[in-house]
């Protein structure tokens, strides 16, 4: 095989040129990636090594060498793990295959990024061109002949070339060739400090050579950068606050502190230590169906799995951390996990502290809390459409505003049903886009009036999640946009069903299969009508979704319900009386529909004859 070159992918391509256009106050970060990198490839050696011991080659003694070269202004990686193929180092290095990259360079454009986040989209080895105007990569597969090496090198000039090489050791070898204003990266020092401040916690030595006098003779040293402690098996007392903050940056590849820190050993039927973490803010592709989720599984150190989606619930996805098991094989694969009592447990034991400890940051830190929520409010609502047995108390960790909060202000439901009306057997709600737009509500017209409280659900989902909790210690949830509400006394609402009974009759008449049905309304106090969903029917916010995402809605007929205390219905039911077949009656009747449909935030069926009758209404008035 003679050199081959090769273009970069056009996402790589622009990827590229936004790191070595812009300007940066965190460059250090690439070592950090770097780094990150050769451990990833030591750990799946020793994963693979399980299995196979042809692949260690005789040389376990696990690795990451720095070599700063202040005279050539270069830097070196090597590392001893997995190594590379051909197809592999043409595929990882000259290829992006994420599904968040779109959205990491839109930020980098916009420059509201900081390049800490840069390991979040997979693509920490291109951080190199930060510092670096050429990178030479040499790697050989372990297991693999000497002669099948490989050499990769690029300029970032759009392409780059891959050539054989005859690599003795198995591995990858990284050359930066630094950039002038770059130099302080072959230093020493400088490697040492970036080394503590990032890599610390890395579970193999990260290594350099240095020199020092002895006896006017210059001795050189390998000397260990890094602590390589495992701070997830030191007991909490041993491990300061910074500790447990720098080690969340290099396992999340976050640039914040964590909002939370949970670390706790679990000992008897199932043997196993935890460190994790509640992330400050969401990633930017939590949302999407590839998300890796899941804490990295160790088992007695070895790390198995980067990301175990079984070891926590997906509405827990945004934990992160470590999980290092006693009991579960060195070579578990995901279909033993899948099957396993310990891992079940291990999960258990993790859902209720992650519970436990935002229970406790609600109780005791709400300003904190709320940013929590704002940030992962949405995911873990989830639980209380999934998670059966522990729906409720997923419910009591929901915040939101209501009638009875200030614009900033939030509640939630126990402090909802602490202020509930004695004789109030409802958790009022009603969903929409904003509290500003619910406010002006006509649904909320009677309920404020008599002062009762309702929720404002803010989220497209939130008809889904209360529909699936139905009830909440013992108290069913009402939304206010669907069913019938029951405000007045009884007495007087048989007298006046029994005085409109005819024109109720008249407007269902005049508007047909539009409405399934029409009647007095008790929810309203200042507006004449409104449009109301069955029971059962989709939530009007959810249904508007749908469509937005071009989904089929089947078309149902709502209720149109009347204001018998509007003077508009009063003076509607007297023409009615006068004259059954009052032309200005079926008029008004099909106004009246389609404002309420405006006020739903739809447009009438025929704009130009809503638009026609308004005219002549208006006209006989004046």
């Amino acid at each position: 095989m003679s050199q081959e070159r090769m273009q970069f992918k056009t996402e790589v391509n622009k990827l590229l040129e936004l790191m070595i256009h812009s300007l940066y106050s965190h460059k250090e970060i690439f070592l950090r990636e770097l780094i990150s990198n050769a451990s990833d490839a030591i750990d799946k050696l020793r994963f693979q090594a399980l299995t196979n011991d042809a692949l260690i080659e005789g040389d376990a003694d696990y690795k990451i060498k720095l070599i700063p070269d202040k005279e050539k202004n270069t830097l070196t990686v090597v590392d001893n793990g997995i190594g590379m193929t051909k197809d592999e180092a043409v595929k990882a290095l000259g290829t992006i295959a994420h599904s968040g990259t779109k959205e990491f360079m839109q930020l980098l454009e916009n420059k509201e990024n900081s390049p800490e986040l840069i390991g979040q989209f997979g693509v920490g080895f291109y951080s190199s061109f930060m510092v670096a105007d050429r990178v030479t990569v040499y790697s050989r597969k372990a297991g693999e002949d000497a002669s099948v090496g490989i050499k990769w090198e690029s300029t970032a000039d759009g392409s780059f070339t891959v050539e054989p090489y005859e690599k003795s050791e198995r591995g990858t070898k990284i050359i930066l060739h630094l950039k002038d204003d770059c130099k302080e990266y072959a230093d020493e020092w400088e490697i040492r400090d970036i080394v503590r401040k990032y890599s610390d916690y890395i579970s193999y030595p990260v290594v350099m050579d240095t020199t020092k006098k002895e006896d006017d003779k210059d001795v050189v040293t390998e000397e260990t950068l890094n602590s390589m402690k495992a701070v997830w098996l030191k007991d909490k007392s041993e491990v300061q606050a910074d500790e447990y903050n720098q080690f969340y940056r290099h396992v999340s590849h976050d640039y914040q502190d964590p909002a939370a820190t949970i670390h706790f050993r679990a000992e008897g039927t199932s043997e196993f230590a935890a460190l994790l973490f509640i992330p400050s803010k969401a990633p930017m592709n939590i949302l999407y169906a590839d998300f890796k989720s899941g804490p990295a599984l160790y088992v007695r150190r070895v790390q198995i799995m980067e990301h175990c989606g079984e070891l926590v619930p997906n509405w827990l996805r945004f934990v992160v951390g470590v999980v290092d098991s006693s009991d579960l094989p060195l070579n578990v694969s995901r279909e033993i996990l899948q099957n396993n009592r310990q891992v079940e447990t291990i999960k258990n034991n993790i859902t209720k502290k992650v519970l436990e400890t935002l229970a406790k940051m609600k109780s005791s830190e709400p300003e904190k809390y709320l940013e929590f929520f704002k940030e992962f409010g949405r995911v873990l609502k989830e639980g209380v459409h999934f998670d059966f047995k522990r729906k409720e108390e997923i419910a009591s960790l929901m915040v939101m505003q209501s009638t009875a909060t200030e614009n900033d202000k939030v509640t939630c439901l126990d402090d909802y049903l602490a202020r509930m009306k004695t004789e109030q057997d409802e958790i009022y709600y009603i969903t929409g886009k904003s509290r500003a737009e619910l406010e002006r509500s006509p649904y909320l017209e009677a309920l404020k009036e008599k002062e009762l409280e309702v929720l404002f659900m803010t989220d497209e989902v939130d008809d889904i999640i209360i529909s699936g909790l139905m009830e909440y210690k013992g108290k069913k949830f009402k939304s206010i946009l669907k069913g019938d509400i029951n405000l007045g006394k009884d007495e007087e609402k048989k007298e006046a069903k029994e005085h409109f009974a005819k024109l109720t009759e008249k407007v269902k008449a005049v508007l047909g299969e539009n409405v399934s049905e029409v009647r007095l309304s008790s929810r309203l106090k200042d507006s004449p009508c409104v449009l109301v969903s069955g029971d059962s029917d989709i939530d009007p916010n959810l249904e508007a979704m749908l469509k937005q995402m071009g989904q089929p809605i089947p078309k149902r007929s709502k209720i149109l319900e009347l204001n018998p205390s509007h003077s508009l219905i009063e003076k509607l039911n007297s023409e009615f009386e006068k004259n059954a077949d009052s032309q200005k009656v079926a008029e008004i009747s099909e106004l009246l529909y389609n404002q309420a449909l405006i006020l739903e935030g739809n447009m009438p069926a025929d704009t130009a004859r809503f638009a026609s009758l308004l005219t002549k209404i208006m006209a006989e008035t004046v």
